[in-house]
């Protein structure tokens, strides 16, 4: 059955329910039946059944699925142990001895953010959880530091040579050589499509502009300021998105140890390359290839679950707790995360319901329609953040939008297909910074313990604003082909637009509640 334009109903309606009764659960539920009953021929009942039977059951017993769930579970059994043994306090700490500034606080959260490069759920999760007290103590909005982290995390994914996303990618891009006839290295392609990732780039230059030149504006300027002159890091009623006995284990007194915070962060980052190399294939695969084909969920669920081990002897150790106590220690990190649980497979569901009903297919054919090669880059952006925002997943629209982009492209020269990849890299990030059923924005807002509605409504200013200056690159690079002009054109449009929204939008705190 074609469903045409309604195909867009369950994506909006959710979205919308989210966005106006600032509950996602029930909007997503919602977006996930009325699709299921639209699939049902309008069947009400047989879409209540369908929800679960067809759509969010299938989705809690893919193997991916279950894998980030697990994850994100181990996750924050890691979290509670970092934190019951102090070690995240040590860290916090130590950071907090040396930020002395709002600015310092936020600046550190953005390296901190850098420096987790190789998996966003990773980054968003750490990074959120590390440095809320910092930030807190700094009079820095939930809002902010949710801001920070999730426009650091999916970024630098793309722009770092080894990833997850870097896998999943260069696992499409050599599917499309097969289909394509083309030979050459899916590797080597993916790195050269880098620098045309324009709005990964510019949305992280815009953290580091709003960071140190404080260009706030919008939603985010109110938040700020609230934050600044109350003390209010959250906004009255609000709700984060994640259990409160994520952030409220108690804590060792005395002087916490670093090292029971380093040595199983240590851990987890130095078994991620050999697990990488194991799961790939090494060394009966040389190390490219091994890298490109690698389980990067399975090495980082198995590194975190050493790490675990590694925090929980440490404790046992140091007789910070019995045996007994780390068995309910690992049992409330896991009921820690199960509203993220619940939000997830919701998400992944409304995904499938998109599926089924065409909304991409839709979406594309609308977009398809007589295109002027120099125009290509900036179609395929703008379609990858519309099936990225109604669907909420970027790995979901990179899967749909690069077996569409390569074959576009395959007529044009190598450059073309680069910057082809490159536009739908960019236009997935933007949607998904945009789109309150992203699970990369879910897991920010639940690392930084900070509204989910809250977040999305002050990120998305800031998110068109890279959004913008990144559309007018990917145009000059269509013409001219070259990354460095079209890069530096959009960096320029890029300080320009904020400073104006700044100055038009913005709203000045006090300089006697200015933290500097």
């Amino acid at each position: 059955m074609e469903f045409g334009i309604l195909s867009l109903l369950p994506p909006v309606l959710a979205i919308l329910l989210a966005l106006f009764t600032r509950s996602v659960i029930p909007a997503l539920f919602a977006g996930v039946w009325i699709g299921a009953t639209m699939v049902h021929d309008w069947n009400p009942l047989l879409g209540m059944y369908a929800s679960f039977s067809e759509f969010i059951l299938p989705n809690l017993g893919d193997e991916w699925s279950a894998t980030v769930l697990l994850y994100c579970g181990l996750f924050g059994v890691l979290v509670a142990f970092l934190q019951k043994t102090g070690g995240a306090q040590a860290i916090a700490q130590s950071i907090s001895k040396r930020v002395k500034t709002d600015r310092g606080a936020q600046g550190s959260t953005m390296l901190f953010g850098v420096i987790i490069f190789f998996e966003d759920y990773f980054n968003a999760l750490t990074v959120g959880s590390v440095m809320r007290s910092v930030t807190d103590k700094m009079r820095v909005s939930r809002e902010k530091l949710a801001y920070i982290v999730d426009s650091t995390s999916a970024p630098l994914c793309l722009l770092a040579p080894v990833s997850t996303w870097v896998v999943f990618v260069m696992g499409l891009i050599g599917a499309q050589f097969v289909e394509l006839g083309i030979s050459g290295s899916e590797y080597v392609t993916y790195l050269a499509t880098i620098p045309f990732n324009f709005y990964s780039i510019l949305a992280l230059l815009l953290v580091a502009i709003v960071i140190f030149k404080r260009w706030d504006f919008g939603p985010m300027a109110k938040a700020e300021y609230r934050a600044r002159t109350t003390g209010k890091v959250l906004r009255d009623g609000a709700e984060p998105p994640s259990d409160d006995s994520m952030h409220e284990f108690e804590t060792i007194p005395g002087n916490p140890k670093k090292r029971n915070f380093l040595v199983p962060i240590i851990v987890l980052l130095g078994m991620i390359p050999p697990m990488f190399l194991w799961t790939g294939g090494f060394p009966e695969n040389d190390l490219v290839t091994a890298v490109g084909e690698a389980d990067g969920g399975l090495s980082i669920l198995i590194a975190a679950f050493a790490a675990i081990v590694v925090a929980l002897l440490m404790g046992l150790q140091q007789k910070l707790f019995n045996f007994k106590e780390s068995m309910q220690l690992i049992v409330n990190g896991f009921k820690s995360m199960m509203l993220v649980y619940i939000i997830l497979t919701l998400a992944w569901s409304i995904g499938s319901v998109t599926q089924a009903l065409g909304t991409a297919d839709f979406i594309v054919g609308l977009a398809e329609q007589s295109v002027s090669p120099a125009m290509i880059p900036i179609l395929l952006f703008i379609v990858a953040g519309v099936v990225a925002y109604t669907t909420g997943t970027s790995y979901g629209t990179f899967a749909i939008m690069v077996p569409i982009a390569m074959p576009l492209a395959h007529a044009m020269d190598e450059m073309s297909m680069f910057l082809a990849i490159a536009a739908v890299l960019s236009g997935g990030i933007f949607g998904d910074h945009c789109s309150p059923i992203s699970d990369t924005t879910i897991l920010s807002s639940a690392g930084s313990a900070s509204d989910h509605i809250d977040h999305v409504n002050t990120q998305t200013p800031f998110a068109i604003t890279a959004g913008i200056s990144g559309l007018v690159s990917f145009f000059i690079a269509g013409v001219t082909g070259s990354a460095l002009l079209s890069l530096a054109i959009g960096i320029v449009v890029l300080i320009v637009l904020t400073y104006l929204l700044q100055r038009k939008w913005g709203q000045k705190i006090p300089d006697n509640y200015s933290i500097t």
